[in-house]
């Protein structure tokens, strides 16, 4: 964590705030403020969930989640009780929750896991065996992942390619075991496991699909772009799946995907295309001698 004072802290979130600027300077300040991570931090990230872009309001409830500070955990229950917030938006709140992992949580996301939007209630399934998986930890350790992420699920022990791939396309299983193989997947990293990952985008739930989108942005294996840029390019595809696979085609930040991502930056559904923008900017990153992809506006804004 980098130590500066609370005025820089406020100038990085008021270009977080701002409106005006362009989406790839507001991600980078919202990416410093997760690396910063305190309550500033904190309050100027919440300040932004009355901003009107989908994809920057989701991406705030991810970052809160992946802090794991308690005191995010009011905000996010505001988002994702609030109806009138964009159910992508409402799904992030959720999972950020369950990232979290506060025991007291398990009354809210019992309520939620029947909420009347699909992807809401299934995030919120996941997120409430995360909080009964956690408390097992006596007899199952948690697991830090080699991603530096916090996981929706816990990958499984399992390492076999096929037995992993039919559990997480076995769709009478639990999502969270579901994810557990995914996961695994995952981690594995193999041609074999990559086509398996590639396989869950046939399944029925467009949230499982754009955690496969998630994943494959998280490798950042060039053996996964003809599944993401198929994904990206099927404008039939739910949204927050198509926006997942653009920014993983980001991280991935091939020549090919730069061109597959500059197809879609005047997308009809502004987090498509907006995600297509900030991609751009991670891969032009990933191709840079830049050190750190958000702490660059420490020097800029402080």
């Amino acid at each position: 964590m980098v130590n500066i004072n609370e005025t820089a802290v406020k100038n990085i979130g008021k270009v977080l705030n701002d409106p005006s600027r362009p989406m790839k300077e507001r991600f980078r300040a919202l990416f410093t403020l997760r690396n910063l991570g305190g309550n500033t931090a904190i309050n100027c990230i919440n300040d932004c969930f009355s901003d009107d872009s989908v994809l920057l309001k989701h991406e705030l409830a991810y970052c809160l989640g992946q802090m794991q500070d308690k005191t995010a955990i009011p905000l996010l229950r505001n988002v994702l009780e609030d109806k009138t917030q964009d159910p992508i938006v409402r799904h992030e709140a959720g999972e950020a929750l369950g990232a979290i992992g506060d025991p007291h949580l398990q009354e809210l996301l019992e309520k939620y896991q029947y909420d009347s939007v699909i992807e809401v209630a299934e995030t919120c399934q996941i997120a409430l065996e995360r909080l009964n998986w956690i408390g097992k930890q006596n007899s199952e350790k948690l697991s830090s992942s080699k991603f530096l992420s916090i996981d929706p699920a816990p990958p499984s022990t399992e390492e076999d390619v096929e037995v992993l791939k039919n559990t997480m396309m076995d769709e009478s299983k639990t999502l969270f075991d579901r994810y557990r193989a995914m996961f695994s997947l995952r981690n594995l990293g193999t041609t074999e496991s990559i086509n398996a990952l590639g396989e869950g985008f046939k399944a029925s739930s467009a949230l499982f699909r754009h955690e496969v989108a998630f994943i494959f942005g998280q490798m950042q294996d060039e053996r996964s772009i003809p599944f993401l840029k198929q994904t990206l390019e099927d404008t039939s595809e739910h949204e927050m799946v198509r926006h997942e696979a653009a920014e993983a085609l980001g991280s991935i930040a091939t020549d090919e995907c730069t061109e597959v991502l500059k197809k879609y930056l005047n997308d009809p559904r502004p987090v498509v295309r907006e995600s297509c923008e900030v991609a751009l900017d991670m891969s032009e990153y990933e191709n840079s001698t830049e050190l750190q992809y958000a702490n660059t506006l420490l020097t800029v804004e402080s």
